[in-house]
């Protein structure tokens, strides 16, 4: 193997590596919640801010983040986000109380913005081949698409073996090998430098924008449809408003709107969106209803997922790239969400008395090929147009409505389960039978959110993609 294909190889497995660590830490700790409470005392309402600091914080400063990437250099920003990172995480492991625990999770959001937003366009910078770069994206796309049923076994394992301190200890060895790794493997990038200027109000009113619509959408998860929710949904409305009318008269823009623009762009985060809100709520009603209603415990349910990681696994490292190149990465992508919409459906049949292997295990079969397919997919088509000098951004972009899809999908499914149950509750039925009503409509919302992703992608993605229009030469790249 040449030397330069070893050192790439070495690079993509730090990256994805630090990449899985960050994505681990949502699923890892919701498992340890119910004993967080108990050890800390926080009350039912406080406990979803060990959750939601940490989105508020990563979900606000990713296209930020993104575009530091583009003007200082791409693997600067990223060891500075895993120190924040890894730093935040021991805090969070050593906190005596409730107060410290949130604090330190919304640190860890925001290193985990920094270093996240800039993977993607790092990998596309290492592999300007395409068919290298199809493989390079398929190993990226299988942290993000496994890690969360991969931090929910893992997150089970050290809840019940050792304590809940050692789901956030856990990212220390992972954080100090990164560190010490990605300046030996991971080529040094110039940037385009800050005296080109970065746009501060911009900066200011997207990542208030992002932080206050992410907060809204878990506020109505949690609450309901407030006078509180709706106004911080309608604020994050008018400040990113404000937002796009500020990068369409800036000079030196943080969105560059002609990327939005281009269709392989545009497209590809609208679908982004819709897929992950699907996706992301198959995590937390199979979770509940495999603890709540099959009975199962923690580790037992982490394990229960084992099945959708391997299948991603096998889909996204050892199919996608012979899958892209023999039929196009949008027949891959529509293939793959219409698969994981089949699944959905088929859970909408599950019962209070479904045994784990005739109602659940096909179901996470067909989710995990799914999902192997879909996501390599879309995330290729969502880089292929970025210029070299934009890729921070659009990676910045692309991370930030995976997450935006993400509280969105959470947020509707507990809303359609709680009515749900609600309604069969006071109609006479068991708490098993109205739990189990609850999650077959939330199944059948998660169907229609791919199936509509599936159209999005079929008729908004163009069998070609042509790169983004550059307004400036992209800087050259120091070794």
């Amino acid at each position: 193997m040449p030397e330069t294909a070893r050192h790439r190889g070495a690079a993509l497995a730090v990256l994805s590596a630090a990449s899985l660590m960050v994505v681990l830490d949502s699923s890892i700790v919701a498992v340890a919640l119910p004993v967080i409470q108990t050890d800390l005392g926080f009350s039912a309402p406080g406990l979803a801010w060990v959750v939601n600091a940490y989105l508020v914080a990563f979900g606000g400063l990713l296209m930020l983040s993104g575009r530091l990437g583009d003007l200082v250099g791409r693997r600067r920003v990223f060891l500075v986000g895993i120190v924040v990172f890894t730093a935040a995480s021991l805090a969070a492991g050593l906190s005596p109380n409730a107060t410290t625990l949130v604090v330190a999770r919304f640190i860890q959001g925001v290193g985990g913005a920094l270093a996240s937003a800039v993977v993607l366009g790092m990998i596309v910078t290492l592999y300007p081949e395409p068919r290298a770069r199809v493989r390079a994206i398929g190993v990226y796309s299988f942290t993000q698409a496994a890690g969360a049923s991969i931090g929910m076994v893992a997150g089970g394992a050290l809840t019940q073996g050792l304590d809940w301190h050692w789901t956030f200890y856990i990212n220390l060895p992972i954080g100090i090998a990164a560190l010490v790794l990605t300046p030996l493997v991971v080529a040094s990038d110039r940037g385009l430098g800050l005296r080109t200027g970065i746009d501060v109000l911009g900066a200011l009113l997207v990542t208030a924008g992002v932080m206050l619509l992410v907060l809204g959408i878990v506020q109505a998860g949690d609450a309901g449809w407030t006078f509180l929710t709706i106004a911080t949904l309608a604020s994050a409305v008018v400040l990113l408003l404000l937002f796009l009318l500020r990068q369409a008269r800036t000079r030196t823009p943080l969105l560059p709107l002609r990327l939005l623009r281009v269709r392989a762009i545009s497209g590809a985060n609208l679908t982004m969106v819709v897929m992950v809100a699907g996706f992301l709520g198959f995590q937390f009603v199979t979770a509940l209803y495999l603890q709540q209603v099959l009975g199962f415990d923690a580790l037992t349910t982490g394990f229960a997922f084992v099945p959708t990681p391997v299948m991603i696994a096998a889909f996204s490292l050892g199919l996608a790239d012979w899958l892209n190149t023999r039929f196009s990465p949008r027949a891959v992508l529509v293939a793959g969400l219409l698969t994981t919409s089949v699944a959905f459906l088929y859970l909408t049949q599950v019962q209070t008395s479904g045994g784990y292997a005739s109602h659940v295990l096909p179901s996470l079969i067909l989710m995990g090929a799914g999902a192997g397919m879909a996501i390599p997919a879309l995330m290729g088509l969502a880089m292929s147009a970025a210029t070299p000098k934009d890729s921070g951004v659009t990676s910045g972009l692309i991370t930030t409505t995976q997450q935006v899809g993400g509280a969105l999908g959470t947020a509707v499914l507990a809303t359609a389960v709680a009515t749900r149950t609600a309604e069969m509750l006071s109609g006479g039925a068991s708490e098993k039978e109205a739990l189990a009503s609850g999650f077959r409509v939330a199944y059948g919302f998660s169907a229609g959110l791919t199936a509509l992703a599936a159209i999005l992608a079929a008729v908004i993605l163009g069998r070609r993609v042509a790169a983004a229009p550059a307004d400036t030469p992209a800087e050259p790249v120091a070794s």
